[in-house]
């Protein structure tokens, strides 16, 4: 399933959570669809990622829940809420 963590900060500066990342390792649980690291705090980071449930998650979240304030999303490409919404139309 596919999901987007909108990550506000919490903490730190800008370099002490840009060190973090070089050190951070994606946990095998997930698969990164994209991240972008934004000029602002509000979100900082928006990640993109593919899960198989809540579980998958929670390496994710403690990893960085020190700095960063996360709001996690389930989420549908264009193509697929497209295809989902045709379906829910024609019944």
């Amino acid at each position: 399933m596919l999901f987007v963590a909108l990550m506000d900060v919490r903490a730190g500066t800008a370099a002490e959570r840009l060190a973090q990342r070089l050190r951070w390792d994606v946990p095998d649980e997930l698969k990164v669809v994209g991240e972008y690291w934004l000029m602002t705090s509000d979100p900082e980071v928006i990640f993109v990622f593919e899960a198989d449930g809540f579980a998958s998650m929670l390496g994710f979240v403690s990893d960085w829940d020190d700095v960063f304030d996360i709001s996690i999303f389930p989420a549908a490409s264009a193509s697929d809420g497209m295809e989902m919404a045709m379906k829910m139309l024609n019944g």
